[in-house]
């Protein structure tokens, strides 16, 4: 595969310093340079929220830091997590003095080093609380839901956290409603081709020109089935029956959807994913609110979408519905 870099080990650092060039709200720091942050953060008297992930799938997770989101996020090299320097200087850098949430996606060595900074921190009097994103449905069984890897659904809790933290809402609050959206977020992916880490000699996996993958993860991780091409209608309408099957026991009659392109997809296409989705829904008598369609967690240049569905209820529409703005996202 071809790519507009330089040398494969300074993709992340060149990639970092482009993102704050062009976008001033966000500040380069931290040891290393891998966190990024809100120029006026930490925010006194406001509760932080830090993420933290690898790179290769803006605008997650360094593209959600901003007002009403995040605070800071660490950032590791493509498709590797944070380290645990970068972990305790996001979270350091997002203190406010009302403690910090840390949220972030389901994956090994995100959990192992952000517990270790949140443990070096606490010496410092630094409060921390954790909520993980859970969202793939395709990842484990609804009995092992604990086990699931966070995937673009993850973005309605950066939200809704977001929204509360800048109500001024405190530590016990924020993550309340974090862990509320997701519970009740469901996702699932479809994989059409593969990409190239910078680093790596060949893609990160292999699909015939005439196959596709259902739930895939975002780093290529194996799915539920694979099998020829389907005509797009067919491919949304299992993958909402999957979602649904898997609603959460609370679940209203409203729902966000993110239609979400995971890199080469283009909108073209996204949409006439949404307009299929859209209609199934509308079979099964739920109203749509706050539809998002677009790039919104992506895995390099990986060909595919994820449908997620976020089912809420007031709080949380109203929170998904607050003012909000980073260099990717705007809401009112």
């Amino acid at each position: 595969m071809k790519k507009l870099i330089n040398a494969p080990t300074a993709y992340v650092d060149e990639v970092l310093d482009g993102l704050t060039a062009a976008h001033p709200s966000l500040v380069r720091d931290g040891s290393g340079g891998r966190v990024i942050r809100r120029a006026d953060a930490p925010l006194k008297g406001k509760v932080g929220i830090a993420s933290g992930g690898g790179s290769g799938h803006l605008p997650l997770f360094t593209g959600y830091v901003g007002q009403g989101l995040l605070d800071t996020c660490s950032i590791g090299n493509v498709f590797e997590g944070p380290n645990v320097d970068s972990c305790i200087d996001a979270i350091r850098l997002a203190d406010g003095g009302k403690g910090v949430l840390c949220l972030y996606g389901n994956y090994g060595g995100d959990r192992m080093n952000f517990d270790m900074a949140g443990e070096v921190l606490a010496d410092e009097g630094i409060t921390t609380t954790t909520v993980l994103g859970t969202d793939d449905v395709a990842s484990a069984d609804p009995d092992e839901r604990h086990k699931r890897r966070g995937v673009a659904g993850i973005i309605y809790a950066y939200k809704t956290a977001g929204a509360k933290a800048q109500e001024g809402a405190d530590l016990d609050e924020v993550t309340r409603v974090a862990r509320k959206a997701v519970d009740a977020t469901r996702t699932i992916g479809v994989a059409l081709a593969p990409c190239q880490v910078p680093t790596a000699s060949k893609p990160t996996f292999a699909l015939a020109e005439d196959e596709i993958e259902m739930g895939m993860g975002i780093h290529g991780e194996p799915g539920i089935w694979r099998d020829k091409l389907k005509p797009a209608d067919a491919i949304v309408d299992e993958m909402i029956e999957r979602l649904l099957a898997d609603r959460p026991a609370l679940a209203t009659d409203r729902v966000s959807i993110l239609v979400n392109s995971l890199g080469a997809t283009p909108l073209e296409e996204l949409f006439i994913l949404y307009r299929r989705a859209a209609q199934r829904l509308a079979e099964q008598k739920l109203r749509v609110v706050q539809p998002l369609v677009g790039p919104y967690v992506t895995s390099m240049e990986m060909a595919g979408a994820s449908i997620s569905l976020c089912f809420v209820d007031d709080e949380l529409e109203s929170l998904l519905a607050a003012p909000a703005a980073c260099p990717f996202w705007r809401v009112g």
